[in-house]
């Protein structure tokens, strides 16, 4: 049971993780609890386990879950405390771990391409709450999925304040423009994603030029090809954005490497 006085239902008061099972192994799990921890750590939130504990207890909720390809959860709130936004009426965290399939898109989608939007919707400022804290607080990414809907769009591409590119709903962008792999700097208010680092490391290992570098909207437009990263939405390419046709209107040459290359990472 979780209670109706949790500050994570209250207030979104917490933070989570998404992480990946492939072929019953758990993709990179030390990276994203380190960064659960980390996210914990900047909002002054105490783990009650040790991150070997946490891993442990992540691990053996695979096991009884039974399944070979999986979604994790984990979720970690200020706690349950009154109707009062104290957190020191929160004596002791709530620890949630979920397993459970996901599908964000069809095969279709990943084999001919998304149809992308930009979201009038900012992301929050960098300021107010680092985007490296993978918060509870989701609402403004929420809203932008939502005008992508309302606008018949697989995806949405979320500005900052000062309308440079910052990331999807919850994936991270890249765009290839003469044979560069580009894609905005962490320092850009986005929050940098596991996989998204997994596919910087494939780009490099295979010799494509990387560049981490603010991008706008044009860059998007006139790039050869474009794609999202994310651990639920691993490598997704884009094929329209904003009405335009993205390259030759479907995944291109890079993108369709950098796939078969993450295919293989998790799978070995």
């Amino acid at each position: 049971m979780i209670s109706v006085y949790d500050h994570g239902l209250l207030y979104g008061d917490g933070i989570f993780e998404g992480i990946r099972v492939y072929e019953g192994r758990i993709f990179r799990l030390v990276q994203h609890i380190d960064r659960l921890y980390a996210s914990a750590q900047a909002i002054n939130l105490t783990i009650p386990l040790s991150r070997e504990e946490f891993a442990a207890v992540t691990t053996e909720a695979v096991r009884r879950s039974g399944l070979q390809d999986a979604y994790i959860r984990p979720v970690v709130t200020r706690g349950v405390g009154d109707l009062g936004i104290d957190p020191r009426k929160c004596p002791k965290p709530t620890v949630i771990i979920i397993v459970d399939t996901i599908m964000v898109w069809s095969q279709e989608r990943y084999d001919q391409g998304l149809r992308v939007v930009t979201a009038g919707t900012p992301i929050p400022h960098r300021e107010a709450l680092s985007p490296r804290v993978k918060s509870l607080n989701y609402l403004a990414h929420v809203m932008a999925k939502i005008e992508g809907l309302e606008a018949g769009a697989d995806e949405v591409i979320m500005m900052d304040a000062a309308g440079n590119v910052a990331e999807g709903s919850g994936q991270n962008v890249f765009i290839v423009t003469k044979g560069t792999l580009r894609t905005p700097p962490p320092f850009a208010g986005i929050l940098a994603g596991v996989t998204r680092d997994a596919i910087l490391e494939l780009a490099r290992a295979a010799g494509l030029p990387v560049r981490e570098e603010i991008l706008n909207r044009y860059d998007l437009y006139t790039a050869d090809e474009a794609f999202l990263t994310g651990t639920a939405s691993e490598v997704a390419p884009i094929r329209v954005y904003d009405g335009r046709t993205i390259g030759a209107g479907g995944p291109g040459p890079v993108t369709r490497d950098l796939m078969r290359r993450f295919r293989a990472l998790v799978r070995a």
